[in-house]
């Protein structure tokens, strides 16, 4: 792109159309990763029957495949 003497580059109207897109697209990644880990620090937090040690399922435990010969 060429820019004429006291242009200045990022004034194109579909340059900052550009911009604008590109940064809702991270706000919105930003939110919903935000989003997510919250839920799932809450999950981790919940004392419930079912998922009580799911996270520790198989730990410590060789199976044959990864068993010392």
């Amino acid at each position: 792109m060429v820019f004429a003497p006291g242009e200045k580059p990022g004034n194109e109207p579909e340059e900052v159309k550009l911009q604008d897109a590109s940064k809702q697209i991270v706000q919105n990644a930003i939110r919903q990763a935000v989003r997510q880990v919250s839920q799932e620090s809450r999950r981790r937090e919940e004392p419930s029957s079912d998922n009580r040690g799911a996270f520790q399922l198989g730990v410590g435990k060789l199976t044959k495949k990864h068993e010392k010969k």
